[in-house]
């Protein structure tokens, strides 16, 4: 179901890194909304009136996703960071039938907002979710299987953390599978760019906490590029993605 121009909320403005709304809303119009399924379409604008909705994916990044896990016939795949589960819709609709996610998120109340949408899409058979902080619960996935081999993983949580989930999807992960991270670009940012607006944005990132974590990502985006486990790729998609695909 292709969307209108009313569907297109003013929070991906702030994170779409293009310099023309105009060729924005055209790649959303063009390719994107026509291709969207109704319950992706129907969950994303539900999100849009959450009051951090600026945490979704957009619409773009979600397609590219799922290319990403059809390109690879993943089966088994991790997300970490949840929140309405707009992304998560996406992957559990790309996997095949008999294919899992982990889903893991500290506030499992964000994501029975779009459980429905994930249970009407017929899809909530694929989704193992799990509460808690990503740390401990990509802990327990090591310790339940030592040698797990999950084949793709997409990662959009606390952003200070990136590291650690890092070094422990390289274990989970198997050798050819691929780890992506999202918001590596931070509005512009990392390269001295000024977001454009911050009405938009929750307070939590606002007051300081958007520079610091800018310099983090800095950091972060420096050590992926210099990993020899990985080959990386760092888009300007959304909010910026980095692609990985683990090497050993």
């Amino acid at each position: 179901m292709a969307a209108s121009g009313s569907d297109v909320s003013a929070s991906y403005n702030i994170k779409h890194l293009l310099k023309s709304d105009a060729l924005y809303k055209y790649i959303l119009d063009t390719t994107v909304f026509p291709r969207e399924p109704e319950c992706m379409r129907d969950l994303r604008l539900i999100t849009d009136k959450h009051h951090s909705g600026i945490m979704q994916s957009t619409p773009e990044e979600a397609q590219l996703l799922q290319l990403l896990i059809k390109i690879a016939g993943a089966r088994n795949t991790i997300e970490v960071g949840v929140f309405t589960g707009y992304s998560l819709l996406a992957t559990a609709l790309a996997l095949p039938e008999d294919a899992k996610v982990v889903a893991i998120d500290v506030n499992q109340k964000d994501f029975e907002l779009g459980l429905p949408f994930i249970q009407k899409a017929g899809v909530a058979h694929k989704v193992d979710f799990r509460e808690g902080k990503a740390v401990d619960r990509l802990d327990e996935l090591l310790a339940a299987d030592p040698v797990a081999q999950y084949d793709f993983a997409f990662v959009d949580a606390d952003k200070q953390n990136y590291g650690r989930y890092h070094e422990q999807l390289m274990r989970l992960v198997r050798v050819g599978g691929t780890i992506v991270y999202d918001n590596t670009l931070w509005g512009g940012t990392v390269a001295g760019v000024a977001v454009p607006s911050l009405d938009v944005l929750p307070s939590v990132v606002v007051d300081g906490v958007l520079a610091s974590i800018s310099e983090f990502l800095k950091g972060f985006n420096t050590e992926l590029a210099a990993d020899p486990r990985v080959d990386v790729c760092q888009i300007a998609v959304g909010d910026g993605l980095t692609i990985c695909r683990r090497l050993v």
